[in-house]
């Protein structure tokens, strides 16, 4: 547990955004994003940098197995409220953004992005941090927004995309491809589904999401 100082070359408030956010969290808590964290984290050990943490609802999803995770958090507000969440998981929260993570290289075991790479003005500058900050063979654990399969709602999300969405959600742009992304940064993806969030009814542009797991060049074990 800890928090650094908050640097402000580093911090991207979002006031509004960030308040609205941490209210939320708990509804999606009870949508079955408990559930999602579980099996976004579960068999990762050693050290792990988590990119955009929010407000620390990640950290109490982290096995046994992992010695220590630095928490990676431009936003203020948010960034508090993540180090409160630290004062009880083997977590330090730090100010930073992605593409300058304040770590050396080959200094983590795995890294975790959850709902972050959406808000990202350059996902792979990110992705090349995550490269340089991972040992050989590190994994790479992603739940993320993706671009629908359907050609209607593909074409729906790029319109809130260009338009209101970004402004009223952090940044938020949900036609992205992560997992086109992830292999293009040189990851090998070992696993992966998509996934209904939340898993209403009613399909919102919000709802496709990809959770799965990737590997640095190197990697020569097998995941459980």
């Amino acid at each position: 547990m800890a928090a650094s100082d908050p640097s402000p070359s580093v911090d991207r408030p979002r006031r509004v955004f960030s308040r609205i956010y941490a209210r939320i969290s708990q509804r999606m808590e009870a949508e079955g994003m408990a559930e999602l964290r579980h099996e976004l984290l579960d068999g990762l050990a050693g050290e792990v940098v988590e990119i955009g943490c929010g407000n620390g609802m990640n950290f109490a999803h982290y096995p046994t197995t992992v010695t220590g995770v630095v928490a990676v958090e431009p936003e203020p507000y948010l960034r508090a409220l993540a180090s409160r969440a630290a004062e009880t998981a083997p977590v330090r929260v730090l100010a930073g953004t992605a593409d300058r993570l304040p770590l050396p290289d080959r200094s983590v075991d795995a890294a975790v992005l959850c709902l972050v790479m959406c808000s990202l003005d350059d996902r792979p500058a990110m992705l090349a941090e995550l490269i340089r900050v991972l040992r050989p063979g590190g994994q790479l654990r992603f739940f993320e927004h993706t671009i629908a399969d359907t050609p209607g709602l593909r074409m729906t999300q790029r319109i809130i995309d260009a338009t209101v969405w970004p402004l009223l959600a952090g940044g938020c742009h949900t036609a992205t491809d992560p997992a086109a992304l992830i292999t293009s940064a040189g990851f090998e993806i070992t696993r992966i589904r998509g996934v209904r969030f939340p898993d209403s009814r009613l399909t919102m542009p919000t709802t496709p999401h990809v959770l799965g797991a990737a590997t640095t060049p190197g990697w020569t074990g097998t995941e459980s």
